[in-house]
């Protein structure tokens, strides 16, 4: 039996290079990321500056890692933040949050859309059934209610929720859908989730086959339509 490919791992220089990008990516899109960091620098110099009086040499390599903490600090709240703003702009960027977050959160992207790039995700997880609705509300609020309809059907006694995502009233902001969705109460067992996650995808994955009679390039071998009486 072949092993399952273990995933990639990152070399120090790799690890540099990540950094790098994540910097680049940040000083280009948030004004405040660069003077930050020179404070942050600024702060931690003069620290250690005050404890070479007391440490002496010993002082040196202690700056160097409070300089190299100070600025990973800056970097990654600011990096967040710009790739927050970036997201705002992406189709489908609360569906790819969610995949990201700590925790059992089973995600199927764009479980009903519209060619406008309007989006309805659904998520399983110890919260219960929640759907994440993406793009122009009246157009998302139909698709929400068709997928609630369907859902509602098979999920049992789990939780069912919706949220739209947006920055107008009753809307969640992208940048605080991560809280909300770990603030909500855990109802489900892990093997409540799994089940609810067989089921959800077996009622995805069943064909809907059409209303009338098969067309006969569609008829398994050997069936035969009942007579007329």
């Amino acid at each position: 039996m072949a092993k399952a490919q273990q995933p990639e791992k990152v070399g120090f220089i790799g690890r540099i290079k990540q950094i790098g990008m994540v910097f680049s990516f940040t000083a280009k899109r948030d004004k405040l990321f660069l003077p930050l960091v020179t404070g942050a620098v600024t702060i931690a110099v003069a620290l250690s500056v005050l404890l070479f009086f007391v440490i002496a040499w010993l002082a040196i390599p202690l700056g160097i890692m409070l300089v190299l903490l100070a600025v990973l600090i800056v970097l990654n709240l600011r990096a967040n933040k710009a790739m927050m703003a970036e997201a705002e702009n992406q189709p489908g960027a609360a569906a790819s949050i969610v995949e990201q977050m700590r925790g059992d959160f089973r995600v199927t992207p764009a479980v009903a859309s519209t060619t406008q790039f309007d989006f309805v995700h659904l998520v399983i997880s110890r919260a219960g059934v929640i759907l994440l609705g993406e793009g122009n509300p009246g157009r998302v609020k139909g698709l929400i209610g068709q997928e609630r309809k369907r859902l509602s059907k098979v999920i049992g006694s789990a939780d069912l929720r919706d949220f739209m995502i947006g920055k107008a009233e009753g809307e969640v902001p992208l940048n605080k859908l991560r809280v909300t969705l770990m603030k909500l109460p855990r109802t489900l067992s892990p093997k409540d989730v799994s089940a609810l996650d067989k089921r959800l995808k077996a009622l995805t994955a069943r064909p809907q086959l059409p209303k009338g009679a098969i067309p006969k390039n569609m008829r398994p071998p050997n069936m035969r339509l009942p007579r007329a009486r």
